[in-house]
């Protein structure tokens, strides 16, 4: 495994995070999640990425289970506030209510004092950002999160909440994005704003929801089981890749990953490291094997003709415009 800081604070990560998205407690089976977390853990990774609306919450308590009796100190632990945990009018967003209430019960689903990274899981424009930063900084203050985070904020929603973080004297060091060979929409104004600001990237769906494993054919049935049949897994943010024209560019990658010594997933994963302002991958599993194979890419430095011709094939499908960050749905939540 390697290791690098996140953004410009000092809080170093492993550059592979295992998160527990679309698995644990609704895709698999507490035993099963709980091998993935011990096989994570076997391959050197420290940083562990959740959040409380994650299986209805369920997620959050299998982690923390599955993290019992480990070193605290060595580890990473991250988590998330915004989306709806309950049915009440105040169950939900970035207003001081929510956000004061949501640490304390993500902490105890979590069975740790403390959490490493605490993210704004979208921006909130229904609430002051005044009111969220302040209420975030009183949450460093006492001590329940060391650093705060965002996801899916535009550049300049990055930059308003940095200058008020600033004000407030509390550290945002991060912004989570979707981010893959086939969806590059934080190039060209979430990565320069971070860079400058000193943000880093824990990216998320680096292998797009399993397209760029090359097991989608084009024309061909999807295949039995895999996230793009199933509702609770993905299939509604999966099939915007699901397009023959898509399906057919990344089968011209397999070459390319085995000229590289990698798995086609293996390679989808390390191209998302090549970028500089990428502190992490996060992978997610349902089998531990998953995880020992995807953490191969940990350390990988693919060259640039390799990044070239990796370019050629896919830019005429990628997604690049940055109006298309945060442009997720609920139902298909990170």
């Amino acid at each position: 495994m390697e290791f690098r800081h996140l953004g410009r604070s000092g809080l170093i990560i492993s550059e592979i995070a295992y998160g527990n998205w679309l698995t644990h407690g609704s895709q698999v089976e507490e035993d099963a999640a709980a091998a993935c977390v011990r096989a994570a853990l076997d391959s050197g990774i420290t940083t562990f990425d959740t959040a409380d609306v994650y299986a209805e919450t369920r997620a959050e308590a299998v982690l923390g289970r599955a993290l019992k009796g480990e070193r605290r100190e060595g580890l990473e632990i991250f988590t998330k506030v915004f989306w709806p945990t309950g049915p009440g009018r105040n169950d939900r967003g970035l207003g001081r209510k929510h956000i004061m209430e949501s640490i304390d019960g993500s902490l105890r689903r979590l069975q740790t004092d403390y959490v490493d990274l605490y993210q704004a899981h979208r921006y909130d424009p229904s609430t002051p950002l005044e009111e969220t930063m302040t209420a975030f900084a009183d949450v460093v203050r006492s001590g329940k999160a060391l650093y705060i985070g965002v996801s899916e904020w535009t550049a300049e929603q990055i930059r308003a909440g940095h200058a008020l973080a600033q004000q407030l004297n509390i550290q945002l060091i991060s912004n989570q994005p979707q981010y893959s060979a086939l969806w590059r929409v934080i190039e060209a104004e979430v990565v320069p704003v971070s860079e400058e600001l000193g943000l880093g990237q824990i990216v998320w769906s680096p292998i797009a929801q399993g397209v760029l494993t090359g097991k989608y054919l084009p024309g061909a049935p999807l295949p039995a089981g895999s996230r793009a049949t199933d509702e609770k897994g993905g299939a509604n943010f999966v099939g915007r890749f699901l397009q023959d024209d898509v399906l057919e560019r990344v089968q011209l990658l397999q070459p390319l990953a085995a000229e590289a010594g990698l798995s086609s997933a293996q390679l989808a994963v390390a191209w998302v490291l090549q970028n500089a302002n990428v502190s992490a991958a996060i992978i997610g599993a349902s089998r531990p094997e998953q995880v020992t194979e995807n953490v191969k890419a940990a350390g990988v430095k693919l060259d640039d003709a390799l990044l070239k011709r990796m370019d050629e094939i896919l830019a005429p499908v990628a997604e690049f415009d940055p109006a298309k960050t945060a442009a997720n749905s609920p139902k298909t939540r990170p």
